[in-house]
């Protein structure tokens, strides 16, 4: 029997509801029998998942759609003051909520997992939710992307553990008292809200000191921003801290990763004993997400080897080195990489991977203040490919800044000796595509934009030649 919703959830309205945090938030709403509205700018398959569970959909933004028996508006920070549906809700006196405490009410009362990090929460929270799932413990679970398996990023589970991915960007990951935190990593992002390593350190420590008394945090023992925010909560005497990584103080040590093409064995060290299993993705950074899935799930008193066996079952998350196809002898791969540590990682798996094949890369730039802080390091990134095209910069939720291009991450993948193409109009990248590729080679789309509608029309021009 689902719980029954807080009075203030029976009827919300979503605006931007397409998009991959507020639609799980949807989702789960629905399926524990809520009333759920929503609006989005297009039409998507999202939005015609949402339909098959009972949720109503507007395509576009209007005051009109907002229901005058809403009983909450929610929104994500992406949603501007000036948003149509946003100010009927004001003039209705409709209460507006964000995202997270949307979220944060739906794991009231559920030993929840709130994995967090610069990057790789996606992919961490899909691996426990897999597991959990396929070892009969029925978690419900909201991701920030569509598992491969059981094709969704949220679920409704009648299990008491509620696995979420905790959004730092914007701060709302203070909104969650969970019983265990994941932090992956530490790093500078998310420069429009944060200015400084200070910010992200104060930040980080905010969110561990809401785990609730008794709770556990699972670290890495090796990115230095993990490290010195676990020396910063030491002094939490409440907290019981688990590190885990390649350093051999590491509570979970990571023994060995050997590479099996587009999939890795891990062997880890655990209270003293080695345990083995398979990860079906390509790197040692899926490896070692694995390996914080595997400790935070033990920290909830579930059985190592049975975690283990379970992890083997995830078979990876749209847009994280998904494989969309292959055509005249050319495999092409979707990454959700945007940041340079994410690129970095994901370009030396795929080199792993790809053996002695060529690796072709199509890169979108994701943001113009993220551009701009770290268009160098991006650019150098793509040194690690054969050939890249780069096109101009997604500008999702933010306004050109003045003299910020994708030209930023050209000169500097240029200087660092790679081979890049700029190409401005989208349109043209299959036609480059295919005048580079040989058979053999490897195309990784990346990029957090529309990069990936790309894949299959790559696909496409490679199969007329």
């Amino acid at each position: 029997m689902a719980p029954a919703v807080p009075s203030a959830m029976e009827r919300p309205h979503f605006i931007g509801i397409g998009g991959a945090g507020m639609s799980g938030i949807a989702k789960i709403l629905a399926q524990r029998g809520a009333k759920v509205a929503g609006s989005d700018a297009k039409e998507s398959p999202t939005a015609d998942a949402l339909r098959a569970l009972g949720v109503t959909v507007c395509i576009g933004h209007a005051a009109e759609h907002l229901a005058a028996d809403a009983s909450c508006v929610v929104v994500s920070s992406a949603i501007r003051a000036d948003n149509p549906e946003l100010a009927r809700a004001a003039e209705l006196s409709i209460p507006v909520l964000h995202r997270s405490d949307a979220l944060a009410s739906l794991m009231t009362g559920r030993r929840s997992i709130a994995v967090a990090g610069t990057h790789g929460k996606t992919t961490t929270t899909s691996m426990l939710a897999v597991a959990l799932t396929e070892l009969g413990v029925d978690p419900s679970y909201a991701i920030g992307g569509d598992l491969e398996g059981p094709g969704t990023n949220a679920r409704h589970g009648e299990g008491d553990i509620f696995v979420a991915e905790a959004d730092e960007s914007d701060r709302s990951f203070h909104k969650y008292a969970p019983e265990v935190a994941i932090v992956l990593n530490v790093e500078l992002d998310h420069h429009a809200n944060y200015a400084s390593m200070d910010e992200i350190y104060d930040s980080f420590e905010t969110f561990v000191g809401k785990v609730v008394p008794g709770g556990t945090l699972v670290i890495s023992a090796d990115q230095p921003g993990a490290v010195e925010l676990t020396a910063k909560v030491r002094e939490l005497t409440t907290l019981k801290v688990v590190t885990y990584g390649d350093a051999e103080g590491a509570d979970v040590r990571v023994h060995k990763v050997t590479p099996r093409g587009l999939t890795s064995e891990v062997t880890v060290v655990l209270d003293g004993r080695f345990l083995t299993f398979t990860v079906s993705v390509p790197g040692r950074h899926y490896a070692h997400n694995a390996v914080a899935a595997l400790a935070a799930g033990v920290a909830l008193g579930i059985p190592a080897h049975n975690l283990a066996s379970a992890i083997g079952k995830y078979t990876g998350v749209k847009r994280r080195l998904q494989l969309k196809g292959e055509a005249a002898g050319v495999q092409v791969i979707d990454s959700y990489a945007h940041h340079p540590t994410e690129m970095t990682a994901d370009l030396e798996a795929m080199r792993g991977a790809a053996a002695d094949a060529r690796l072709l890369v199509v890169f979108q730039p994701h943001l113009f203040s993220r551009t701009q802080e770290l268009g160098k390091e991006m650019g150098e990134a793509l040194a690690l490919a054969d050939s890249s095209v780069v096109l101009d910069v997604y500008p999702a939720r933010e306004d050109p800044i003045p003299g910020v291009t994708s030209g930023l991450i050209i000169d500097a993948a240029r200087a660092a000796g790679a081979n890049v193409t700029a190409v401005h109009d989208r349109t043209n990248v299959a036609d480059v595509v295919w005048g580079m590729a040989k058979p053999g080679d490897v195309v990784l789309t990346m990029g957090a934009g529309d990069v990936t509608d790309l894949g299959p029309v790559i696909l496409a021009r490679l199969s007329g030649r």
